[in-house]
């Protein structure tokens, strides 16, 4: 591993840079001078052709891909749209889970009036798959779980949580405020990825342990 500013280096090659995003930094560029600090912007100032291939939440934190150029962008943006990339966060959740493994397919939609926000809708939404694992059901009454995008909805794990009754900790949109205050931050970690990498054609997997 490597660093820049503020940021971990997990793998750069002449095809793909893996980086560890830190909660509350943008993936790419926001509104405003206020939103031009981000991932992209951050590993463009060492790599100027590394391209965004997909993103994460800025409240979560963990593993991010970007591409070296093009090329490398094309393939790599679709293997992660035809779902060829595993991916794996681990999360705290508000509660102790009743199962120790199952599925959330809740269908999801934008809640337009109150966007960012994205809501289960039974008729109109997109169909959305997450798995889950429990992993400790903890002394303080919440729980450490596994969870593996199927699909790749905005705000999906956060949203299928809350639907399961056990929003994650420090969820400023879908938690109560009684459970956003038992956290500094969301708790939401993108621990693993896996993918064919783009140049080899080999298998590849990059880890970051969660800070929490």
């Amino acid at each position: 591993m490597s660093a820049l500013p503020d940021l971990t280096v997990v793998h750069q090659d002449d095809a793909l840079v893996v980086v560890d995003k830190p909660s509350g930094l943008l993936s790419v560029p926001g509104r405003g001078p206020q939103g031009q600090d981000c991932i992209a912007h951050r590993v463009q100032a060492r790599w100027p052709d590394a391209l965004i291939v997909h993103r994460l939440d800025m409240a979560t934190s963990g593993l991010m891909v970007l591409a070296r150029g093009a090329a490398w962008h094309r393939q790599l943006s679709i293997a992660f749209a035809e779902r060829h990339v595993a991916k794996r966060y681990v999360a705290l959740a508000h509660g102790h889970l009743a199962d120790d493994a199952g599925t959330m397919d809740w269908p999801l939609i934008c809640d337009w009036p109150n966007r960012p926000r994205q809501m289960v809708d039974l008729v109109e939404g997109k169909p959305s798959l997450t798995r889950y694992r429990v992993l400790q059901r903890r002394p303080d009454g919440n729980t450490r779980v596994a969870l593996e995008p199927v699909t790749g909805r905005s705000h999906q794990l956060r949203v299928h949580m809350q639907a399961l009754g056990h929003p994650l900790l420090g969820d400023e949109l879908y938690a109560p405020p009684e459970v956003q205050a038992l956290a500094p931050r969301l708790m939401l970690h993108a621990e693993h990825l896996a993918l064919v990498h783009p140049r080899s054609g080999e298998p590849v997997q990059f880890n970051s342990p969660p800070p929490f």
